[in-house]
């Protein structure tokens, strides 16, 4: 079965996703739509001249229509938050360009996952299945599944050890809200701290966890790329083909991504990030393992924070 994707936003993000999606082999069609339309056909020109040495797929340039029967949507569209604007306007800006695409590229995709990466995240996620009429399964938002990359990664760096051998997640808003649930992380079968204190080579060194340090490492890991190169785009664009890889193979893999929420922790209706099961539809089902109250709060509080900003804002 051919498997095609459309990339809705050409710029960093968009086009890192693109070119990331044809190193993998992941599908068999990419369609980049842009408002600049130069941009659109410089990045897949670009990408697709490279394809003989790696895998053939088709890349171009595209209009709404062109979208078709496209499996997976890759929602990239909006600004950058601008010098002195504040969150509320770079949230409704955004609103208003995603709500002024959807519908025409729903129209000839009404099957399709659709995959947000568009910042804020999950106000935006909240967008497609509220302002744009998307049923809850089929809209995920990327969320927080970089965040805990960014986790596994510092603990693993801390630990010595590969990162695949960490289990930790963040929850919540993929913003300052968003929370850890130490309750649930751990290493090589250790809780965390226990790993911390009986891993022979941390043992020796005196290595203790400092969970403040780790979270404000998490928080701010985002803002140092931006520091030093001015955006970030290929972690996010990594994390998408994973999604992309999951969807496509019916993987049924867990992940921390925003969708809507019904009944977890005691909330709902919002959009932030918890563990979903990702197969070929999009969201499968749910994961909501126990935390502790102390975390539960915290989480809580992550999602009053996003229903702030959504009730001060047009969806």
């Amino acid at each position: 079965m051919r498997k095609k994707i459309t990339i809705l936003g050409a710029g960093n993000v968009g086009a890192t996703i693109a070119y990331t999606l044809s190193l993998r082999a992941l599908c068999s069609e990419i369609v980049l739509i842009d408002i600049n339309i130069d941009k659109s056909v410089g990045e897949a020109l670009d990408i697709v001249q490279g394809t003989p040495f790696g895998n053939p797929v088709k890349i171009f340039s595209g209009e709404a229509a062109d979208a078709k029967n496209s499996h997976i949507v890759i929602v990239t569209l909006g600004i950058a938050r601008k010098p002195g604007q504040s969150r509320l306007d770079l949230a409704q800006t955004n609103i208003n360009i995603v709500k002024s695409v959807i519908p025409e590229i729903k129209e000839v995709c009404p099957d399709a996952v659709y995959l947000v990466v568009s910042n804020p995240v999950d106000i935006i996620t909240y967008t497609l299945i509220k302002g744009c009429g998307l049923s809850e399964k089929q809209v995920i938002g990327s969320g927080t599944m970089l965040d805990t990359s960014r986790l596994r990664t510092a603990l693993g760096d801390k630990l010595h050890m590969n990162y695949k051998n960490v289990h930790a997640y963040v929850f919540g808003e993929h913003g300052d809200s968003s929370m850890i649930p130490w309750s649930l992380t751990a290493a090589v079968g250790l809780q965390i701290d226990e790993g911390f204190k009986y891993l022979s080579d941390l043992a020796d060194e005196g290595v203790t966890l400092d969970r403040n340090a780790i979270e404000q490492e998490v928080k701010t890991a985002g803002g140092k790329v931006i520091a030093y190169k001015g955006a970030t785009y290929y972690g996010v664009a990594m994390s998408v083909a994973q999604l992309v890889e999951s969807i496509f193979q019916d993987l049924n893999t867990c992940v921390t991504v925003s969708g809507m929420i019904k009944n977890r922790y005691g909330i709902n209706d919002v959009c932030l990030s918890l563990p979903f099961v990702i197969g070929i539809k999009g969201i499968r089902r749910e994961v909501t393992p126990p935390i502790t109250p102390e975390e539960e709060e915290k989480l809580r509080e992550s999602a009053r924070v996003l229903k702030n900003l959504l009730n001060q804002l047009t969806i």
